[in-house]
């Protein structure tokens, strides 16, 4: 499918099913094998539709929500705001999630570069995005996109597993929001 027929823009609150959706469904397809399955058949999309729709009703100063959908639906979306270490003029993409079905047709990129350009509008100077460190397929999709890794750092994940985690960060959020 070509990128022309996605539609990308901000999410709103009537959005927060599809999006939990959307988003219990990248981490199964995503993370089988890098978190514990038993984690992942938890997973509920009612509890994520609440998370979501708390943070599209009372979103944070400069968080982004945005959300990618084709004729059939949501298939994807980006979430970022200031980063986690509040460093000035610090973003992080939070989350970035595509179904398998609509990968690799350059959603992801214009999703990640969509996000860049609307924090950076909210004053961004670098941004930053975490992955784990054995989620190699997302690791080449940043590093084609100019991100640079960090040496990987050990996190708890989901049940208290110990998981390593790598941050990509971009010196200059503008290198991303260029055509």
């Amino acid at each position: 499918m070509p990128i022309s027929s996605f539609l990308v823009f901000p999410a709103g609150p009537a959005d927060a099913e599809a999006l939990a959706r959307v988003h219990v469904a990248a981490w199964r397809e995503t993370y089988r094998g890098l978190l514990p399955d038993a984690y992942l058949a938890r997973m509920s999309e009612a509890v994520h539709a609440r998370r979501f729709g708390h943070a599209l009703l009372r979103p944070g100063p400069d968080e982004v929500i945005l959300a990618a959908a084709d004729r059939a639906g949501l298939v994807g979306y980006a979430m970022g705001g200031p980063s986690r270490s509040r460093a000035v003029g610090e973003a992080e993409i939070a989350t970035l999630y595509l179904l398998r079905h609509a990968q690799g047709q350059g959603l992801g990129a214009r999703l990640l570069r969509d996000t860049a350009r609307a924090m950076k509008a909210g004053g961004a100077k670098t941004l930053t995005i975490s992955v784990l460190r054995d989620n190699i397929r997302a690791r080449e999709f940043y590093e084609h996109l100019g991100g640079v890794a960090e040496p990987a750092r050990q996190e708890r994940g989901p049940g208290g597993a110990l998981l390593y985690e790598v941050v990509y960060r971009w010196a200059d959020i503008g290198t991303l929001t260029l055509p």
